[in-house]
C-alpha cells in the first residue's frame, strides 16, 4: 500500500462524498421545487441518505482491513488526535443521520419507499416522538457543514500550507 490508503478506500471515500453532496443536495431542494415534484425529492434524499450510510458500514470494515498509511512528514501529536476526533464524528455523524431519518419516516406514519421497494410500517406512528427524532437529524445534519467543512479546510491546510501528503493519500490516480 505504500503512504497512500487502498484503492478501494479511496473510491468510497470520494463516493461517499457524492452521495453525502447529493443528499444534501435534495434536502436543500425539496422547498424549492414544485408540490408535485416534492415527494420524489423528498425520496431521493431518503435514499440518498441510506446510501451513505451503507457506504459509511463498508468503510469501517475496510478502516478495520487496512491501517491507516503514515503521513509524511508525521504529524504533530494535537494533530493526530484531531483526525481521529474529526473521523470519529463523520463516522458517528454519516451513521446516525440515516437512521433518524428513517425512524423519522416511520414514526411519522408516512408511506415511504426504499431503493423501489414500498417499506412497510414496522412501528406505531407517534407524532411527538416523530418531531423529537426529526429535530434531533436536523440539527445533526445542520451541524454535518461544520464538520464537513472543518475536514475539507483540514486537509487543504495539509496539502498547501504544511505541504504534506494528507490530500495526496486519499486522491485517486497512481
Amino acid at each position: 500500500m505504500g503512504n497512500r490508503y487502498a484503492k478501494s478506500q479511496i473510491v468510497l471515500h470520494w463516493l461517499t462524498l457524492l452521495m453525502v453532496i447529493l443528499t444534501y443536495s435534495a434536502m436543500l431542494l425539496k422547498d424549492s421545487v414544485p408540490d408535485d415534484m416534492a415527494p420524489l425529492v423528498k425520496n431521493l434524499h431518503f435514499n440518498f441518505g441510506l446510501m451513505v450510510f451503507l457506504l459509511m458500514f463498508i468503510r469501517l470494515g475496510l478502516r478495520r482491513r487496512y491501517a491507516t498509511p503514515p503521513t509524511t512528514p508525521p504529524l504533530e501529536e494535537w494533530q493526530e488526535w484531531s483526525a481521529k476526533i474529526f473521523h470519529v464524528l463523520l463516522y458517528v455523524l454519516f451513521l446516525t443521520l440515516p437512521v433518524l431519518g428513517v425512524l423519522t419516516l416511520a414514526y411519522g406514519g408516512k408511506e415511504w419507499v426504499l431503493l423501489g421497494w414500498q417499506v412497510p410500517q414496522f412501528v406505531t406512528p407517534n407524532p411527538i416522538l416523530r418531531n423529537v427524532i426529526k429535530s434531533t437529524h436536523e440539527t445533526l445534519a445542520n451541524t454535518g457543514y461544520f464538520i464537513i467543512g472543518a475536514h475539507t479546510l483540514a486537509a487543504l491546510y495539509h496539502h498547501y500550507l504544511r505541504k504534506d501528503d494528507t490530500l495526496r493519500r486519499m486522491m485517486p490516480g497512481k
